[in-house]
């Protein structure tokens, strides 16, 4: 007898950051290529319309689950009056950010408030508390910032998961590798601490790559699917590029080229090879 196939979670990053990525995730979430997208509340195209038109298409055809996307790097700002530490008014850089964290010079109070202002306002934007939570650049991971998130979430999104990014073996090669191995030993006591509270988390992780160095994003995804458990989760970037995405990330162009494999016949090929489903 034939073994049922793994259903995993697909999830596009971002959505909040620009027109462009805005319009890409949810053609992609109608295709039914994701089932999952994590909305960036400090984001400027993250109004009226860009909820109304996500929740419009989430709600098609089958669940789509959407997020809070949890931000505390710049160049973004933050919700709360009394942040800090800032850098010209903006979230310190995420290289800062994760040495002052390591340093344990961060204030645990200021990041939950902040992080419960966002939850705030997601609540505010989509009328219901996010289905699960993460972080931009990975922030939930790291130390000291892991305790207020995880703090806020049970206090703010109760029923929520949250993501993890310790995957479930070696990428193989040497695509993204320095960065999925830093995300590997930060992760172990995110799920240390999720675990003691309650709080669930997907069992593994996939996604990172180098993305300065563009490539054949086709033969990523074989990668990141072979060694996925059933749950396993793979984050992804796809985007259209518009002059507000250029003003505020550095990744840019490997956004459409996501886009393009995803929106492909390749990738529902992919799926039925390796007996995968999206949740």
């Amino acid at each position: 007898m034939n073994s049922s196939p793994r259903r995993i979670w697909l999830c596009a990053d971002d959505y909040g950051i620009s027109p462009g990525v805005n319009r890409a995730i949810r053609d992609l979430i109608a295709r039914r290529r994701l089932n999952a997208t994590s909305v960036m509340v400090v984001g400027p195209a993250v109004g009226r319309d860009d909820v109304t038109a996500l929740q419009a298409v989430a709600g098609r055809d089958g669940p789509c689950a959407i997020g809070l996307h949890a931000v505390l790097t710049a160049p973004f700002h933050p919700l709360t009056l009394h942040f800090k530490p800032l850098a010209g008014g903006q979230f310190l850089p995420l290289a800062k950010l994760l040495r002052v964290s390591l340093m344990h010079r961060l204030d645990s109070d200021i990041i939950r408030t902040e992080i419960g202002a966002q939850i705030a306002r997601f609540v505010a934007l989509f009328g219901r508390p996010p289905d699960y939570l993460d972080g931009h650049q990975h922030v939930q991971l790291f130390p000291q910032v892991r305790d207020a998130f995880l703090d806020a979430a049970t206090t703010n999104a109760s029923g929520a998961w949250v993501r993890q990014c310790g995957r479930a073996q070696p990428l193989r090669g040497a695509a993204g590798a320095a960065k999925a191995v830093l995300l590997d030993g930060l992760s172990r006591q995110f799920r240390r601490r999720a675990a003691r509270i309650g709080v669930p988390f997907n069992p593994a992780f996939a996604g990172a790559y180098d993305f300065t160095q563009g490539g054949d994003f086709g033969s990523l995804m074989r990668r990141f699917l072979d060694g996925l458990p059933d749950g396993g989760l793979i984050m992804c970037h796809p985007g259209f590029v518009d002059d507000v995405l250029r003003e505020l990330d550095p990744l840019t162009d490997q956004r459409e080229r996501e886009y393009a494999y995803l929106a492909s016949d390749d990738f529902p090929a992919l799926l039925a090879a390796t007996r995968t489903d999206l949740r």
